[in-house]
């Protein structure tokens, strides 16, 4: 059997400000925009004027931003097959209104407490604290809602 990549995809109202938050939570980078080819592409009637935004001083696709670790480029790219992590961030036009059926866990070991003061003061929503056994968690929520527990 062959083992295949993925991404998490996380529905966003603003994916290119989520994605530089998270980016900035995890310590990750995000994926570099290409705006020649975005120029391209409109150029050649791809895609239309407002399929792009400026984000940050860049000419980035509308719809979208993706984070991958830092130094992932060199292995290889986005699609770099089994065991590389991408995260996307795309957009949607609804609003978050209920619990995440599926979450990141941050395992930050001896380091909880001061990664979970970092994310609050960017902008996480501490959500509730919980425990099984000798292991400990922090339930947050990013600045769009969306669940994500530090262990």
């Amino acid at each position: 059997m062959t083992a295949y990549g993925f991404q998490v995809v996380v529905d966003a109202a603003a994916p290119h400000d989520l994605a530089d938050w998270w980016a900035a939570a995890l310590g990750w980078e995000v994926e570099p925009s290409d705006e020649a080819f975005i120029r391209k592409m409109i150029a050649e009637g791809y895609a239309a004027e407002d399929d792009a935004i400026q984000h940050n001083g860049v000419l980035v696709w509308r719809e979208g931003a993706a984070i991958r670790p830092p130094g992932a480029a060199a292995a290889g790219g986005p699609a770099a097959g089994p065991g590389y992590s991408r995260v996307l961030f795309q957009l949607v036009p609804e609003a978050k209104t209920v619990k995440n059926r599926l979450h990141l866990d941050l395992r930050t070991g001896a380091g909880q407490a001061g990664v979970v003061a970092r994310l609050v003061a960017a902008g996480a929503t501490e959500l509730h604290r919980g425990q099984q056994g000798p292991h400990h968690w922090v339930t947050l929520a990013d600045p769009e809602g969306n669940e994500f527990c530090v262990a």
